[in-house]
């Protein structure tokens, strides 16, 4: 952090007035310092900052680095069931390519064969012309 806080975490909360963020820091005087005058003048963007209190604390705050290991961990715990459903629809997906590819040959080996036909008698009718053209029956 810019204001050199080294221990350092926060919590989304419910409350009867709303959704509130407790942000707990330790550190020098003079950081600390820093850190409030942060606080209470700039806002994180699209914030809707009603109210901001602060208060000592006595008890034990997390260093930074445990605290972003914390929130590492809170994000793949969000992340990990929306990779596992996009896996699931991405093998529906295959499957529909899958069966999609199989009924494309399908259609191709009629086509193949209705040519193979077409073919056979363009070559019969070529065949009867030059016979009878050539006095052969």
């Amino acid at each position: 952090m810019a204001q050199r806080i080294r221990m350092f975490e926060a919590h989304n909360l419910e409350s009867v007035m709303g959704e509130e963020v407790l942000v707990l820091v330790d550190g020098g005087e003079q950081e600390i310092k820093a850190f409030r005058a942060l606080v209470e003048t700039k806002r994180p963007e699209r914030a809707e900052v009603s109210k901001v209190a602060i208060d000592d604390y006595g008890g034990e705050v997390m260093k930074i680095g445990e605290y972003a290991q914390f929130c590492a961990t809170v994000q793949m715990n969000k992340a990990i069931p929306i990779l596992l459903s996009m896996n699931d629809k991405m093998d529906a997906i295959v499957h529909g390519q899958e069966d999609t590819t199989e009924e494309i040959r399908g259609l191709r080996d009629d086509l193949a064969i209705r040519n193979n036909i077409e073919w056979q008698k363009r070559m019969e009718k070529d065949i009867r012309i030059i016979k009878s053209k050539m006095g052969i029956r």
